[in-house]
């Protein structure tokens, strides 16, 4: 079973950005730890009483909390539910050196793993996306974190408007000899709601070609694999052995709790959803404990069917016994027969080269109900 701690804050708002982040003048530590603590408290009182495998603070910007805040969840999380072996304790940071001088006291309270908001390596290019950061300062924070964890990750964008494949490819053989173990690339979309979108419809962004997008989709695989760093899901690479277990939980469909703004669960068969904006949230905890504003009880065909949308992204696909129930199973064999689905008597799973047809994949093969 996995834990997801939403921190929500942000020193400021990137113009990609459509996760759960706020920019607020001031935040009231401590009223915040105490209502964190007060949503993990009611969740122990429902979820399963299994060891935890992840905790993963995630945001906003979480290394913004304290070390102290963390702290202090980690250890009611280990009295609530215990901790397996060799549990991975993951924090998403931003590049920042006034981060990164936390970056100690974080690894002191027993944050083994970080995620770093690196985006890109050029500081051109991070004035685009938004980042606060620049080149010297995200790499001199790379190099804190790698002396601090035993694992660091990093994340970058591409195909990013009249990015060619050659500048990508340069890039991130420069992103591959940093030596660490995990990699996030990820395509620049264009969410709805964010600052990128309001640029789309005025016609002052233009999008890379889809064609060039779905070249470089392929060099970047071609690339980090042969580096050793293969992907293992859509846009994550890693060494063997060296997956992000928190991300795991979620695409094998694994147990996991989420407290915090705008988190969400799934335990026992029940989904959970808590209020998105900070001081709704803060409110609920103050008026009934939680902060959850929707609870459902997931139907077979429902677990099947989102099992099936988060294990198609792995390329080990999923247990074939897992969504029988949702598959037609006509389709599956008219796309194995075009080895866009492999022949495996067990298993769902999409062939590597047919990852970037992904959406279409699940839209053929999901049975309506």
């Amino acid at each position: 079973m996995a834990l997801y701690i939403h921190w929500p804050f942000c020193v400021s708002k990137c113009p990609y950005c459509d996760f759960n982040s706020h920019v607020r003048d001031s935040v009231d530590q401590d009223q915040w730890r105490t209502a964190l603590l007060a949503d993990l408290a009611y969740e122990a009182e429902f979820a399963p009483r299994r060891p935890l495998t992840s905790i993963f603070f995630g945001g906003g910007t979480p290394s913004l909390m304290p070390p102290a805040t963390a702290a202090a969840l980690i250890t009611a999380a280990e009295r609530h539910w215990g901790f397996a072996p060799g549990i991975e304790i993951t924090l998403e940071a931003n590049p920042s050196s006034v981060e990164a001088a936390r970056f100690a006291d974080f690894a002191a309270v027993g944050v083994n793993r970080v995620s770093l908001g690196l985006q890109a390596l050029d500081d051109e290019t991070l004035r685009f996306l938004g980042r606060a950061h620049d080149c010297v300062e995200g790499l001199a924070a790379l190099d804190v974190a790698q002396r601090y964890f035993d694992r660091v990750s990093f994340d970058l964008i591409y195909a990013r408007p009249n990015q060619t494949p050659a500048e990508w490819e340069a890039e991130l053989a420069r992103a591959l000899a940093f030596g660490t173990d995990h990699l996030s690339l990820y395509q620049l979309t264009i969410e709805p709601g964010t600052r990128f979108a309001t640029l789309l419809a005025r016609g002052d962004l233009s999008p890379l070609d889809d064609d060039l997008a779905a070249d470089i989709f392929e060099l970047t695989r071609s690339q980090a694999a042969a580096a050793g760093l293969p992907a293992y899901e859509v846009s994550n690479h890693a060494r063997p052995g060296q997956e992000s277990r928190h991300n795991l939980a979620y695409w094998r469909y694994a147990d996991y709790l989420g407290i915090g703004p705008g988190a969400h669960g799934r335990r026992a068969g029940v989904a959970t959803v808590r209020h998105r904006k900070p001081e709704n949230w803060l409110s609920a905890i103050a008026d009934q404990r939680h902060g959850i504003v929707e609870e459902e009880a997931l139907s077979a065909e429902k677990q099947a069917t989102e099992a099936l949308l988060m294990g198609l992204r792995l390329e080990e696909g999923i247990p074939l016994a897992k969504v029988e129930r949702v598959i037609d199973r006509k389709a599956v064999s008219r796309l194995t027969a075009q080895r866009l689905l492999a022949n495996d008597p067990d298993r769902l799973r999409v062939m590597p080269h047919a990852m970037l047809l992904l959406e279409a994949i699940l839209r053929e093969i999901t049975r309506s109900h």
